[in-house]
This record gives structure tokens, sequence and C-alpha cells, in this order.
């Protein structure tokens, strides 16, 4: 890639800001494939090619692009449009190609070729639109303690439970749905997904099955009601326990379900159950507790159980992504991700044996994006709930993690254990019987 200089700012500009900021944006898309337009304070345009524009971006001051990338701590661009030194108009997604193209560049760029874009970005105003104490996320605290892990996992999914409706579907399911069709609707692909792990754990009738982490008890309902489990959900939510417990009554399961408001630490039920699983739980374990949870997880289960480990996983051998920084401030606090590789070795040491191993990351795309489409075509009713800030975290958020996922930085890999019985799984031969048969409940 050719050294990007700055180009000098052109002469007949009655605004010199607007100048260095259009230089400036000439350098910072230089091999840009793509094209979208940039709308200025003082209403001009400039776009770095020709074509349709996708997307807009709205600088809505002098100083939004020294606010978007100053300083470099991976975070400006995404706070930066949350409160509103500049809005995206249109195609999100297309947005996160940009986005790429900015994370190559960063890596590509030579000493010298930074600093130089450091001092057109320092000439900028040094201005920024005030962040409102109320929503500028909470800092990451490093350690998975008890009362640390509690606050974070508050943060995380304590958000009216009315917010989460308007975007995600019927069933409230916050994981990746299981896509057969890339055309197919979020409620067909997220109730295949909630019953292809009925059916990887093999639920039968009076089976005991713990689900960690049950969200608002999508797939605790669906294991009771369709597969006739007696179900526990351990949830660290308390907003979300009290939506479950709503959602029982309507499903009218109550026999069939109970909720434990409790971290997986205090769980005690020893040998108590025959099936278990964790859906999006993992990625709040953290890897220094990988092994206290598998072992609590084993020491559920009765010989011959079998457990389902659904979750977001680095692939191999790879960086911390950059990008992460946002969401683990943001979106997730004590977020962390792991590759699978310590996860399968904290699985072994505990006792579990690994019997099947499934990517599904191509429907991670696709559920992200009907989540963002959701979101956004119910703008005015989200911000009423919870804000314009917190609408553009999530916006930004969920379409940048795609990049992730297309990339195969991130895999979403659900994992079958069993616990052996004097050597026996009590497995079929083959995965047959997963595939038998109509989805239940659709």
């Amino acid at each position: 890639m050719a050294t990007a200089s700055v180009p000098p700012a052109p002469t007949s500009s009655a605004d010199p800001v607007a100048a260095r900021t259009v230089r400036l944006l000439a350098a910072l898309t230089d091999g840009y494939a793509g094209n979208f337009l940039v709308r200025l304070w003082n209403g001009q345009t400039w776009q770095p090619g020709t074509g349709p524009t996708p997307f807009t971006i709205v600088l809505k001051h002098g100083g939004a692009l020294r606010s978007m990338f100053w300083p470099f701590d991976n975070m400006g661009v995404g706070e930066s449009y949350v409160f509103d030194d500049y809005d995206i108009e249109g195609d999100v997604f297309a947005f996160t190609g940009l986005l790429k193209h900015l994370v190559k560049l960063k890596a590509s760029r030579s000493l010298g070729s930074k600093l130089r874009l450091l001092w057109a970005l320092m000439k900028l105003p040094k201005q920024q639109n005030p962040r409102d104490p109320q929503n500028i996320g909470r800092p990451v605290k490093g350690d998975h303690s008890l009362a640390n892990d509690r606050e974070a996992i508050s943060f995380a999914y304590d958000l009216p439970g009315d917010f989460y409706k308007l975007w995600l579907d019927e069933r409230m399911l916050y994981t990746c749905a299981y896509f057969d069709d890339p055309n197919e609707s979020l409620e067909t692909a997220q109730l295949r997904k909630i019953d292809f792990l009925c059916r990887k754990l093999r639920l039968k009738p009076g089976d005991r099955f713990v689900d960690f982490g049950c969200g608002w008890g999508g797939l605790a309902i669906h294991a009771a009601k369709h597969y006739g489990a007696q179900v526990t959900g351990v949830t660290l939510a308390g907003k979300q326990a009290e939506w479950c417990e709503k959602a029982i009554d309507r499903a009218g399961v109550r026999d069939k379900v109970k909720i434990v408001y409790s971290d997986y630490r205090d769980f005690n039920a020893v040998g108590q159950f025959d099936k278990a699983s964790s859906v999006g739980m993992g990625e709040h374990i953290g890897g220094k507790n990988l092994q206290l949870f598998f072992a609590k997880v084993y020491e559920c289960l009765r010989p011959g159980g079998n457990y389902l480990h659904h979750g977001i996983h680095l692939r191999p051998h790879t960086p911390f992504p950059l990008w992460t920084a946002f969401a683990r401030k943001y979106v997730f606090p004590n977020g962390e991700l792991h590759s699978i590789l310590p996860l399968q070795d904290a699985a072994t040491r505990a006792g579990f044996e690994v019997r099947d191993l499934e990517n599904i990351r191509e429907s991670y795309i696709l559920t992200l994006e009907h989540w963002v489409k959701r979101l956004e075509a119910n703008h005015d009713a989200v911000v009423k709930i919870v804000g314009e800030a917190s609408y553009r975290v999530f916006r930004i958020y969920m379409a940048g993690a795609t990049l992730g996922f297309k990339a195969g930085v991130y895999s979403l890999n659900q994992l079958l254990l069993s616990k052996p019985d004097d050597g026996s799984a009590q497995l079929p031969l083959t995965r047959g019987d997963w595939y038998r048969g109509e989805v239940r409940g659709s």
C-alpha cells in the first residue's frame, strides 16, 4: 500500500477546519474500495469515490473526526457515535466495511505515515459532545469474583425486558439462531436452535435438565413443553429471573420449570441432573474459572449424563481483536473470549468426554443482521425505553460484531460432552436421531 501523505488543504475553502477534515478523510480512505457520503457540519459533502453511496457519515462539528480517532484506544469510533459527534445514516453493515479498512490501515501503515495522520488529527479542534455519566459504560475490572460477576451480569442483562422484546424473536433468545436457509425468519431459525439443542442432549420425558444462564427462559420452557423434561434454570440476572417466572406461567409449565437465582459457583446439586446446558454463558466465565465451571457442571450430572456448551470463541492462536474493547465496556463488562482449545482442555480435565463439536458461525452473521434491522425498525420505541445512547451502543456493537464472524476470528461452537458411566457414554452409534422428524413446537 502506498504511503499516505496528507494532501494540502484546498486554499479556496471558506472553512479551514472543513478543509483539514476533508484532506484527512482522503488519507484515511486511501485504498478503500467502496464509496459513501460524508456530510460536514457546514453542509459541505465529500465522498471517496463514485457510484452508489450506501451510507452517509454525518460529522456534527469540527472536532468529530479527531474525536473518532484520537486517542488511539480502540474506543473512539464507537464512543463518538454513541454520543453523537457523528451519525451513521443508511446501511450500517456497509459502514462496517469501512471499519474493516481502517483496522487494516492501522496495522499496515508505517510509523512515519501514522505520525503524519496523527499530526493532521491534532490540528482539528479538540471538541466532543458531553459524555453523559449515565451512558459511559462500565470499566472492565478484570477479575471474576462473585461480586464483580454479579455486577457485570446485571449491567449486561437487566435492561428492561420490553427493550429486548422489540428486536429479539418471540421467545426472547439472545443467542445465535440456527439457520437452514438465509432467507428464513428469525423465529424459525431460533426455534430450530433450541429444538436442536434438545435433540443433541436427547432429552426425554422425565429427564432432569439444568440450564446455566437461562436468559428469559426460552430453552427451559421449550424443553419442558415439548420434551417433557423437568427443568431448572439458573441465572444471575435478577430482571431476567422475574421475566422467566411470568413466561413460565404463560406457557403453563409451572409444574415442570423452576428458576434459581444463583451464581453457578453457589449452585449445589450433586448428581441431581441427567442433562445440562449453557447457551451464551461461557463468555462470562473467564479463562481462570473454566476449570471451576466444568467441574461444577460435571458434579451436577449423574454418570452417563450429557452437557451441551454453546458459545462464542476466538480462532485459536489469534490475537485478541482490537474492537472488543468497546463491547467489554458498553455491552458485556468482564466478558472474556477464549479459543475452543482451553475450553476442551478444562472440560476433559474435569472428566468429560468430547462427543461432538459443531461450528455455526455463519448463522450468527444472519442472527446479528436480523437483530440490527429489527432494532432500527423500532428506533423510536427503543429510545423511549432506554434512550438514544443505548440504541446506538447496540446498533454499532451488533453490526460491528459481524466482522469477526465473517472473518472467522470468532466462531460459534456447540460442544457436546458426556460424563462416562464406567466408560459408557450411553449414546447411540450415530447422530442420525438428531435429524429425524419435524421441529417440535413449529
